[in-house]
């Protein structure tokens, strides 16, 4: 039986080394100090997220679809991965305001999520 691979240490929460790795099949036995990616410290949610997002081909409206979620959540998320892979985000995105007003009008977003929308625009 094969567990989830953990990255933090469940005493003190620091980052794990990988030390030892061995074949299923013929038990062969590697030890050294091995590196994890960024992405496998990436929490289970997260690492979900990424999976949709990747299988709608970066369509941010496919993935509110897909997860039920609004497109300040999606942006959310999308932000906290980069933050989590020791990325900065630029919050000075250009927000097409004329966008947003269509969206608000075709009710895919709600007026407070319009003025999250319009307000992180002017940040």
């Amino acid at each position: 039986m094969s567990y989830p691979l953990i990255t933090n240490c469940p005493v003190c929460s620091k980052q794990l080394t990988i030390t030892k790795l061995e074949c299923a099949q013929c038990h062969t036995v590697v030890e050294n100090k091995f590196q994890l990616t960024k992405l496998a410290s990436l929490a289970q949610e997260q690492l979900h997220f990424i999976e949709i997002f990747l299988k709608c081909r970066g369509n941010i409206k496919e993935v509110e679809k897909e997860l039920g979620i609004s497109y300040p959540t999606v942006r959310g998320k999308l932000d906290d991965i980069i933050s989590s892979l020791g990325y900065t985000t630029s919050k000075k995105i250009e927000i097409d305001k004329k966008k947003i007003v269509l969206m608000l009008e075709k009710g895919e977003i709600t007026a407070e999520e319009a003025i999250q929308l319009l307000k992180e625009g002017e940040s």
